[in-house]
């Protein structure tokens, strides 16, 4: 009994070492987004600086932030909602539907996950010209409905927490497909769901690569993208401070997604267990 009591007691101080060495980082950013880029240079300290609405008045000296974090929700809240509601319906359609060609659509989808987005980048532009969307946030919506590894990771856990007994007894009830759909399969893939919704708001929260490249006009741009003229300046090391502010408040809407999604992780993470 002393010998489990250790083993706990154990366990709970390498949690809490590894969960301040995850929490350093987010510290240390705070803290450097007080201080001047001097101060930054020459070390790093846990004691908050002096130079807060100094940094604040640098970074809005580059850029409007809060225009900035406007024009990321724009793309990237519709991006995270269409990419998750159209994958679990793929994913469903490949987990119990036995059509012909099941396997060879599993088979391309798990091949696009091998094809770096980079390698499309050129023909995509040509395709977003010719379609008159450049500049336009189209361009980086309407392709999230397509992904590949959110296809892949929600089909794999529907099969294994999805009971086939209960998309049977929905339907010799009478319920449509999609009625059994929006009431009984996204409910019951909410945690696997919450998590992909998560992982996908970040991504293109993050994405600087192609709104650099389709967007032209400034206050269009999104937030990672200005961000970029502050770190382009000739006067770099005056704006560390500014950087790690801009930084600091840009992952304030990161937090409150994963806030609001992560308790449906924790409350439903047994809801797929169904007794055959």
């Amino acid at each position: 009994m002393v010998g489990y009591h250790i083993k706990k007691a154990l366990l709970y101080i390498a949690l809490i070492i590894l969960a301040a060495a995850c929490m350093f980082p987010f510290l240390l950013m705070m803290v450097n987004a007080t201080r001047s880029g001097s101060d930054i240079v020459t070390g790093f300290t846990l004691i908050p600086g002096k130079y807060l609405i100094e940094n604040y008045r640098t970074t809005f000296k580059f850029f409007n932030m809060f225009k900035g974090m406007w024009n990321s929700l724009l793309v990237a809240v519709p991006a995270t909602i269409l990419s998750a509601y159209f994958s679990t319906m793929t994913a469903y359609g490949l987990a119990f539907y036995k059509f012909k060609g099941n396997s060879i659509v599993f088979g391309a989808i798990l091949v696009f996950m091998m094809i770096p987005g980079q390698l499309s980048m050129i023909g995509f532009y040509q395709l977003v010209s010719k379609l008159h969307m450049v500049d336009t946030y189209w361009p980086l919506i309407l392709p999230a409905i397509a992904a590949p590894g959110t296809v892949f990771f929600l089909r794999q856990y529907i099969q294994s927490s999805l009971s086939p007994s209960l998309i049977e007894a929905a339907r010799i009830d009478g319920a449509m497909e999609i009625y059994s759909f929006h009431r009984i399969v996204i409910p019951i893939v909410s945690p696997a769901l919450a998590t992909m919704m998560i992982m996908g708001f970040i991504g293109n929260w993050n994405n600087y690569l192609m709104p650099m490249i389709i967007l032209n006009t400034p206050s269009k741009l999104t937030l990672p993208v200005m961000m970029a003229t502050m770190r382009a300046s000739t006067d770099i090391n005056s704006n560390y401070g500014a950087i790690y502010f801009a930084v600091a408040i840009s992952i304030v809407p990161i937090l409150i997604v994963f806030v609001c999604f992560s308790k449906y992780i924790i409350s439903s993470i047994s809801a797929g267990a169904v007794k055959e």
